[in-house]
């Protein structure tokens, strides 16, 4: 008796010593957004994607998902010739970590210029999908660049992101408004149910990565990506609506520290989109000798607030800035010492003056005309250069402007004679447009008002009602805009019901259209 007394105190005093020194189990790395993950493409339910394509050197990014929460991931990463893998360019291994959201994004150099590559990645025993990029082209006779902007989930399916991987680009220009901050319910269209998540406004670390994340995961913006690298600039729904340097419209005081939102925002973006991080966001990209692309950071590098209205005498102050000092210096002298056949910038809202003609708004001073004294400081010295061609987003409204911050009293509409440039608008992926609030009847009425009218004689065409994106084309002879609209935006579809191509030649600022 006493001896099986003494066994069962020790098997107690084991059990003890066992049960204390257990390891832990590993958590399960639950996410907001598993429901919308494809278990086929695990652990890369994200895709891959690619960006920032210069002569020797492309970003590569995927995003690996562990099944537990892990210390750190090592991911293997290829890039090759051939989409079979049979000759092998570059390869490597990237480390990622919670810390940025276990996304990978390696610098890729030694590449040449104007080439294919293909590139995947490989965890936890699986490849990635295969994704397709290309270097610029030093010596091309002509490049074609997707240009799109503002896709907000909850407005429509990203059809467009769908349509534009089946185009023959050198890359896709994104103007900004990749994603939106709005809870649902506050700006979108609830019938079709594609409720964005977290289902509040974004204002955490993790609101901002389960956001992006969730459009990340849509079966078509994953198509874009894995087709083409992109080059992207933010606008300000990746941060709050209107945003600038030291606030925005969509910030309020008891959503805490607005430094803190944007340093958080700022984070999140470069961690899920395919671009070079460096202190300063604005930048450029050389396509030889045919075009210098310019991207200007218009929110966040040193935009001034708006002005309260056009009877605000701030209006003319000559302090009130889009770009600030460095950055409008760093654009006119990239401008004047380039020697590029076309000068391409990329800009978030519309520079041309434009007069919308609703009674109850017509000046936008959230675009540059809320800013006439920088307006007119690069005007002026755009008006010394030939073959400037501005691209523009934000206004989810496809547009045609023959240049001019002063079309009622020194331009003639016939002739184009005081323009100096070009602006070509990009409609939206999804975001809302005209024909959300009114018929396309009504619509078209309002068209007719504002092209080509005593309110707005310098723009010669504008499509207010439909979804899409826009193809710029350039080559020594003329700069293109072909605008392909989809048919739906409430169902998937890959369906364009209607283009709309419209040119400028080279030495002019006339444009021409096929209609």
């Amino acid at each position: 008796m006493k001896m099986r007394l003494k066994e069962a105190s020790l098997a107690f005093i084991l059990l003890i010593i066992l049960s204390c020194t257990k390891t832990e189990k590993i958590p399960l790395f639950v996410e907001a957004v598993d429901p919308l993950k494809d278990e086929t493409m695990a652990p890369f339910f994200h895709g891959v994607a690619s960006g920032d394509p210069l002569y020797d050197q492309v970003i590569i990014w995927t995003r690996v998902t562990p099944k537990e929460k892990l210390e750190s991931v090592d991911v293997k990463w290829e890039v090759a010739a051939d989409r079979d893998f049979q000759k092998i360019i570059k390869n490597g291994t990237f480390s990622t970590n919670a810390k940025r959201d276990y996304t990978v994004k390696v610098d890729v150099g030694g590449l040449n210029e104007g080439t294919s590559y293909f590139y995947r990645f490989y965890a936890f025993d699986k490849h990635s999908m295969v994704g397709r990029t290309m270097t610029a082209p030093k010596n091309a006779e002509s490049i074609s660049l997707g240009v799109v902007s503002c896709s907000n989930y909850e407005w429509g399916y990203f059809n467009a992101y769908g349509a534009l991987a089946q185009e023959n680009l050198n890359a896709i220009i994104h103007l900004g408004d990749y994603i939106y901050e709005y809870a649902g319910g506050d700006y979108g269209d609830s019938t079709i149910n594609r409720v964005p998540l977290p289902n509040k406004e974004l204002i955490t670390l993790q609101d901002y990565r389960t956001r992006y994340s969730q459009y990340r995961l849509d079966k078509n913006l994953i198509a874009a990506h894995a087709m083409h690298p992109f080059i992207n600039i933010w606008d300000d729904h990746e941060i709050a609506n209107d945003s600038y340097k030291d606030g925005a419209q969509n910030h309020q005081p008891d959503e805490g520290s607005y430094e803190e939102r944007k340093r958080i925002a700022r984070k999140v973006y470069y961690e899920w989109i395919p671009i070079r991080e460096g202190e300063k966001h604005y930048r450029n990209f050389h396509f030889g000798e045919l075009a210098n692309l310019i991207m200007l950071d218009e929110r966040l590098e040193a935009r001034t607030a708006v002005a309260d209205n056009l009877e605000d005498p701030t209006l003319l102050d000559s302090t009130r800035t889009m770009l600030g000092t460095e950055q409008r210096n760093w654009l006119l002298r990239n401008i004047q010492e380039s020697d590029a056949h076309w000068e391409v910038i990329g800009n978030q809202v519309v520079f041309s003056y434009l007069n919308w003609g609703y009674e109850d708004f017509n000046i936008n001073l959230d675009s540059w005309d809320g800013y006439p004294i920088e307006q007119q400081i690069i005007s002026d010295v755009l008006r010394e250069e030939e073959n400037v061609v501005l691209i523009t987003g934000d206004t989810h409204t496809a547009w045609a402007f023959e240049v001019t911050n002063k079309p009622q009293t020194s331009y003639n509409r016939e002739t184009g004679e005081g323009a100096f440039a070009v602006e070509f608008g990009t409609t939206s992926i999804s975001s809302s447009n005209a024909n959300e609030r009114s018929p396309d009847s009504v619509v078209l009425l309002h068209e007719k008002k504002i092209v080509n009218s005593d309110l707005n004689p310098h723009v010669k065409w504008t499509n207010m009602r439909d979804h899409g994106y826009m193809i710029l084309s350039l080559d020594t002879e003329r700069a293109s805009a072909q605008w392909k609209f989809m048919e739906t935006i409430s169902e998937p579809s890959l369906t364009i019901k209607e283009t709309r191509t419209m040119w400028v030649n080279s030495g002019e600022v006339k444009l021409r259209s096929e209609q």
